[in-house]
């Protein structure tokens, strides 16, 4: 298992170094000239010299390089362009609400998904069970823009329970902040169920198709008890694997429910600092994404070696 371990982590670190190239290297590429970059196409060649200068751009890419990723490893994510502002400090102010936001969307599909997907497994062939399947599959096909936009007409317009957009801090009233995030993570987690809702349907009549399940049922136990004691096990090793997966796509879904509700995420300010041409801003943002997601898939892998000593051996 250390060995696995080691292996694994040499490879996620691999990755990291990987990506943190690939995302330097195509900024620069994407303008050449970062300084010319910020401050744009009419900006005089004195200008762009002098930033360049100041921000230490005009010195060469590996040293900017390393000077990057030593800043970020100590902390230092840089400062903006334009307003001078630390980097680390406009991470940080949004990250109460991404974080939040994220792992409650998908505690909420997890929690729709599993009972939902058994359902529907246990009952395949019935009317029930198809009924299940056909909500998720409804779920599918709604965009998580359309599912805000309805549950705040629903629950924000015409029931005027929750608020439809806007954000208070949880150091002013936790209530109130809750409350903001009630409808968002309702549009993530009610369409990331259904998405998921499908999988665990596959993967546990997967299972209870298995002969080990066939045997248990033989011996005695309901097929529910066969399920639980035997094949759970290794109906997680998909659902494992999907969760990892959708934590990606659950990053892309903030950005649009961000929007959708006003909310002053982390991947609302990426947009809005693309568009002003912040690119130390971006640059270190996305870098830190990326390592959110590698270590989530680093801990899948040691998910995956707990569920299945094979995996350990195979690799």
């Amino acid at each position: 298992m250390a060995l696995y371990i080691f292996r694994r982590l040499a490879f996620f670190l691999g990755a990291l170094v990987a990506s943190s190239v690939a995302i330097f290297l195509l900024i620069r590429a994407a303008g050449g000239n970062v300084a010319a970059i910020v401050l744009g196409r009419d900006a005089s060649p004195d200008a762009i010299d002098a930033l360049a200068t100041e921000y230490g751009l005009d010195r060469p890419l590996a040293v900017q390089y390393l000077d990057w990723i030593g800043g970020m490893l100590s902390g230092d994510l840089g400062r903006s362009f334009r307003t001078n502002e630390s980097v680390t400090d406009l991470v940080t102010s949004r990250l109460e609400v991404s974080i939040p936001l994220a792992l409650m969307g998908l505690t909420l599909g997890l929690l729709i998904a599993i009972p939902a997907g058994i359902f529907a497994a246990r009952n395949a062939g019935r009317p029930s069970g198809a009924f299940v399947g056909l909500l998720s599959q409804v779920g599918i096909a709604v965009p998580v823009f359309w599912a805000g936009i309805l549950l705040s007409l629903l629950f924000g317009v015409h029931l005027g329970w929750l608020p439809t957009g806007g954000w208070t801090p949880w150091s002013v009233d936790p209530v109130q902040a809750l409350r903001s995030l009630v409808l968002p993570v309702l549009s993530l987690g009610t369409i990331l169920g259904a998405v998921m809702t499908r999988y665990v349907r596959s993967a546990v009549l997967d299972v209870m198709n298995q002969d080990y399940v066939r045997t248990a049922r033989a011996s005695g136990m309901t097929a529910s008890q066969a399920l639980l004691q035997v094949g759970l096990r290794n109906a997680a090793l998909p659902i494992v694997t999907v969760i990892g997966l959708q934590m990606a796509e659950l990053i892309g879904g903030t950005v649009i429910i961000e929007m959708v509700f006003s909310l002053p995420g982390l991947a609302r300010m990426i947009l809005a600092n693309v568009a002003a041409r912040e690119v130390i801003v971006v640059q270190s943002t996305v870098m830190l994404i990326i390592v959110f997601v590698i270590f989530v898939n680093f801990l899948i892998d040691m998910a995956y070696a707990l569920l299945d000593p094979r995996t350990r051996r195979g690799r």
